[in-house]
Protein backbone atom coordinates (compact mmCIF):
# COMPACT_ATOMS: atom_id res chain seq x y z
CA UNK A 1 0.00 0.00 0.00
CA UNK A 2 1.67 3.63 -1.18
CA UNK A 3 1.51 5.95 1.91
CA UNK A 4 -0.71 8.38 -0.32
CA UNK A 5 -3.36 5.91 0.19
CA UNK A 6 -3.08 5.92 3.70
CA UNK A 7 -4.17 9.52 3.87
CA UNK A 8 -4.23 12.99 2.39
CA UNK A 9 -0.79 15.03 3.14
CA UNK A 10 -0.64 18.33 4.36
CA UNK A 11 -1.13 20.89 1.49
CA UNK A 12 1.29 23.15 3.55
CA UNK A 13 4.55 22.12 2.44
CA UNK A 14 6.14 25.30 1.93
CA UNK A 15 5.50 27.77 4.71
CA UNK A 16 8.45 30.16 2.79
CA UNK A 17 5.69 31.18 0.54
CA UNK A 18 2.93 31.17 2.70
CA UNK A 19 1.71 35.07 2.38
CA UNK A 20 2.53 37.12 5.90
CA UNK A 21 -1.22 38.12 5.72
CA UNK A 22 -2.77 34.35 6.18
CA UNK A 23 -1.15 34.52 10.11
CA UNK A 24 -0.82 30.73 9.68
CA UNK A 25 2.11 29.38 11.72
CA UNK A 26 3.83 26.02 12.44
CA UNK A 27 3.89 24.51 15.37
CA UNK A 28 3.78 20.60 16.83
CA UNK A 29 0.24 20.47 16.42
CA UNK A 30 -0.15 21.84 13.34
CA UNK A 31 -0.82 25.23 11.98
CA UNK A 32 -1.99 27.85 14.29
CA UNK A 33 -3.36 31.79 14.56
CA UNK A 34 -2.37 34.03 17.36
CA UNK A 35 -4.72 36.75 18.50
CA UNK A 36 -3.89 39.88 20.11
CA UNK A 37 -6.31 41.89 21.33
CA UNK A 38 -6.77 45.53 22.86
CA UNK A 39 -10.00 45.75 24.83
CA UNK A 40 -11.64 48.59 26.36
CA UNK A 41 -12.60 48.91 30.36
CA UNK A 42 -15.41 46.95 29.97
CA UNK A 43 -14.20 43.91 28.01
CA UNK A 44 -14.78 44.61 24.59
CA UNK A 45 -12.86 44.51 21.63
CA UNK A 46 -11.00 47.44 20.51
CA UNK A 47 -8.45 46.27 18.04
CA UNK A 48 -7.86 42.83 17.06
CA UNK A 49 -4.64 42.04 15.07
CA UNK A 50 -4.27 38.29 13.79
CA UNK A 51 -0.37 36.56 13.83
CA UNK A 52 1.12 33.22 13.14
CA UNK A 53 1.05 31.20 15.83
CA UNK A 54 4.77 31.32 17.04
CA UNK A 55 5.12 35.06 16.94
CA UNK A 56 6.10 36.77 19.86
CA UNK A 57 3.58 38.70 22.18
CA UNK A 58 4.91 41.66 23.10
CA UNK A 59 6.05 42.63 19.60
CA UNK A 60 2.21 43.28 18.58
CA UNK A 61 1.63 45.59 21.42
CA UNK A 62 2.91 48.56 19.71
CA UNK A 63 0.98 47.64 16.12
CA UNK A 64 -2.41 47.24 18.39
CA UNK A 65 -1.60 50.54 19.69
CA UNK A 66 -1.15 52.51 16.69
CA UNK A 67 -4.47 50.81 15.28
CA UNK A 68 -6.05 51.95 18.67
CA UNK A 69 -9.38 54.33 17.38
CA UNK A 70 -12.40 55.42 19.69
CA UNK A 71 -14.88 57.20 18.62
CA UNK A 72 -15.79 60.12 20.10
CA UNK A 73 -19.24 62.69 19.92
CA UNK A 74 -17.65 65.11 18.49
CA UNK A 75 -14.26 65.76 16.70
CA UNK A 76 -10.98 63.29 15.70
CA UNK A 77 -10.97 60.02 17.26
CA UNK A 78 -9.33 58.90 20.42
CA UNK A 79 -5.83 57.39 19.63
CA UNK A 80 -4.11 57.49 23.05
CA UNK A 81 -5.18 55.25 25.90
CA UNK A 82 -4.85 56.46 29.90
CA UNK A 83 -3.48 53.26 30.42
CA UNK A 84 -2.18 49.82 29.29
CA UNK A 85 -2.87 46.37 31.44
CA UNK A 86 -0.82 43.55 30.47
CA UNK A 87 0.85 40.24 31.94
CA UNK A 88 4.57 40.48 32.18
CA UNK A 89 5.37 39.43 28.71
CA UNK A 90 4.83 43.30 28.03
CA UNK A 91 7.26 44.53 30.75
CA UNK A 92 10.20 45.42 28.38
CA UNK A 93 12.10 48.50 28.89
CA UNK A 94 11.42 49.64 25.52
CA UNK A 95 7.75 48.85 25.90
CA UNK A 96 7.69 50.72 28.82
CA UNK A 97 9.70 53.97 27.77
CA UNK A 98 7.28 54.03 24.82
CA UNK A 99 4.37 54.46 26.60
CA UNK A 100 5.81 56.74 29.44
CA UNK A 101 6.73 59.10 26.18
CA UNK A 102 3.46 58.92 25.17
CA UNK A 103 2.16 59.35 29.12
CA UNK A 104 0.33 56.08 29.08
CA UNK A 105 0.08 54.61 32.47
CA UNK A 106 2.16 50.87 31.91
CA UNK A 107 0.32 48.45 34.68
CA UNK A 108 2.30 45.31 34.29
CA UNK A 109 3.68 43.20 37.02
CA UNK A 110 7.67 43.18 37.15
CA UNK A 111 9.18 40.12 36.01
CA UNK A 112 10.97 38.48 39.29
CA UNK A 113 14.41 38.92 38.18
CA UNK A 114 14.97 42.08 36.04
CA UNK A 115 18.45 42.88 36.52
CA UNK A 116 21.24 41.81 38.32
CA UNK A 117 20.63 43.86 41.98
CA UNK A 118 17.59 41.95 41.94
CA UNK A 119 18.95 38.58 40.60
CA UNK A 120 21.61 38.84 43.69
CA UNK A 121 18.94 39.67 46.01
CA UNK A 122 16.59 36.55 45.00
CA UNK A 123 20.08 34.15 44.74
CA UNK A 124 20.76 35.22 48.62
CA UNK A 125 17.34 34.37 49.64
CA UNK A 126 17.46 31.12 48.63
CA UNK A 127 21.02 30.27 49.40
CA UNK A 128 22.38 30.47 46.05
CA UNK A 129 25.71 31.72 45.39
CA UNK A 130 25.83 33.35 41.83
CA UNK A 131 25.33 31.05 39.11
CA UNK A 132 26.42 27.70 40.68
CA UNK A 133 23.38 25.62 41.31
CA UNK A 134 22.42 24.56 45.23
CA UNK A 135 24.30 21.53 46.80
CA UNK A 136 22.19 18.86 47.21
CA UNK A 137 24.13 16.97 49.58
CA UNK A 138 25.15 13.85 46.97
CA UNK A 139 28.12 12.98 46.00
CA UNK A 140 29.09 12.19 42.12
Amino acid sequence: MSRAAQGAGSNYTQPTIEPRDHALGRSRGGLSTKIHQLVGGGGLPLVTLLTAGQAGDSPMLLPLLRQLRVDRRMGRPRTRTDAVRADKAYSSRAIRAHLRSRGITAVFPNPTIRNSTARTAVHAAAGLSGSTPPNTGTAT
